[in-house]
């Protein structure tokens, strides 16, 4: 088949071809679509050194410069949303309904809401009359930030990065997945004729073990942005570690979602279907335990089984699908073999792998990389399934007793990102809620963001929040000015 795109690295505002490429392949097919570049050491360098110069002026510009520039890469982007949604879809192996309803769109809004965020940002000052002397704060930007993205939401989470960053007159060297470049490509060209300034935004594109590496122990890189896994998270560390930088890190969750007797079901099942297995359960968000107090666990059992056979697995492009292919064979095969494991460990696999029939699929898609929503039971906490990240659509629910019993079984795991409670009682909602160790709890909903509120998780889900205030802080330096007045 031949190769339909070429990806080249974009640096100091140019596209620069690479002198090595690496696959890339669409999930839907299985075949090759797109080559990527091999970046390394020099193109990391030229990229540094770009983001450098550019910082000069950059970080001078005044925040309604920034916010003019940054709403019209908005514009730009949101004119091409049906071509990103379709590129997106095709790279990632999502639904290009859900690209258009979800990950573009709120592409187009992470640069909306920050250029609107740095325009109302307040110093402090104190006065010190017995000294004569004024003491006032200010947020300086930092200098070239490393800012590197996953696939699972790939523009979605990369300009998640590149909007606080910029906006707070920083510049960057992006590295998004090898997995899953092409609309990190493709932005390239909206930057430009939105008018951002030469080096200000930088796109390299390869592997993390060589040009992701390579920009995380550059010197001249004092800021490291980063969502991915764990253990990639503790190299990061160990690697940035003698150069003192900042780090933010949105890791990995085994998300509980915890349902009582006293739930909505017409409400709480669709919707803990939809945290399950929304983007084929490749979201670090999703719903991987459910615990169901016995009450309604029958009930929730079949209804939740009956829910997640009616999600139509198919071509990523027929408006009737609901979830597309997993973003790679080597990924598909390890959550496959979770479903295997949970057998091993004396699990049930009530529908999906191995139980129903696979997808039916076009010819052309037949040695694509799908899988059907699959629900285990039967697992203790102790096992791997219910421990450790499978990251795609393999749900274990497990029935409990009494609230003391699923707040201890829900926090027993290393992670810590998220969690769901559906309840009635307002009053349980809270107190679970705050004895969850997550950084972000949904009650009686999933999924519904306010970008004012910092997202990030605890233990093993990351280091350091995202969102106005916390990015702003994250992507700035406090100084305070003290001046004698007399």
């Amino acid at each position: 088949m031949t190769t339909e795109i070429v990806v080249e690295n974009f640096i100091d505002g140019k596209y620069v071809p690479a002198a090595s490429h690496i696959d890339s392949y669409d999930p839907s097919t299985g075949e090759v679509w797109a080559k990527i570049p091999d970046s390394g050491d020099s193109e990391v360098e030229a990229a540094v050194q770009a983001a450098k110069t550019a910082f000069k002026t950059w970080s001078t510009t005044t925040p309604a410069e920034r916010c003019r520039i940054m709403n019209k890469i908005a514009d730009v982007l949101e004119s091409q949303l049906e071509e990103f949604a379709r590129m997106e879809s095709r790279d990632q192996g999502k639904p290009v309904s859900l690209a258009k309803a979800v990950d573009i769109p709120r592409a187009v809004y992470n640069f909306r809401f920050f250029a609107s965020s740095i325009l109302y940002k307040t110093n402090s000052s104190t006065m010190m009359d017995d000294r004569g002397c004024v003491n006032y704060t200010m947020q300086m930007p930092i200098g070239v930030a490393c800012l590197i993205s996953p696939w699972n939401l790939p523009l979605y989470l990369l300009t998640f990065k590149i909007a606080p960053c910029i906006a707070a007159g920083n510049t960057c060297v992006c590295k998004p997945s090898e997995m899953t470049s092409v609309t990190a490509w493709m932005l390239g060209k909206v930057l430009n004729e939105a008018g951002v300034p030469p080096g200000v935004v930088n796109i390299i594109f390869g592997t993390g073990p060589k040009a992701g590496s390579a920009l995380v122990k550059h010197p001249d890189v004092p800021l490291i942005s980063f969502t991915g896994s764990t253990a990639t998270a503790e190299k990061i560390r160990q690697d940035s570690a003698p150069f003192c930088k900042k780090l933010s890190l949105e890791l990995g969750g085994k998300n509980p979602c915890i349902v009582f007797d006293d739930a909505k079901l017409e409400d709480c099942v669709p919707t803990a279907v939809r945290s399950s297995f929304a983007n084929q359960g490749e979201i670090c968000l999703c719903s991987s335990r459910i615990f169901v107090q016995k009450g309604v666990y029958d009930t929730f059992l079949e209804k939740f089984i009956e829910g997640a056979r009616k999600v139509k697995v198919g071509a990523p492009y027929e408006d009737t699908t609901n979830m597309g292919a997993l973003v790679s064979k080597e990924h598909m095969q390890k959550v496959k073999g979770y479903v295997k494991i949970a057998v091993t460990e004396g699990g049930t696999v009530h529908c999906g792998e191995g139980v129903d029939e696979d997808p039916e699929l076009p010819e052309k898609h037949k040695q694509g990389y799908f899988m059907k929503p699959t629900v285990v039971t039967g697992l203790g906490d102790k096992t791997r399934c219910m421990q450790e990240e499978i990251f795609g659509p393999v749900v274990c629910i497990t029935p409990f007793d009494t609230e003391e019993e699923v707040i201890e079984r829900a926090n027993d795991v290393k992670y810590g990102l998220s969690a769901s409670v559906w309840s009635s009682d307002v009053g349980r909602t809270h107190r679970v809620s705050q004895k969850l160790h997550a950084g972000t709890v949904w009650a009686n909903c999933w999924f519904i963001r306010d970008l004012n509120m910092p997202f990030g998780g605890m233990k093993s889900s990351g280091l350091g929040r995202e969102g106005a205030k916390n990015s702003m802080e994250f992507y700035t330096e406090e100084k305070v000015i003290c001046i004698k007045t007399d």
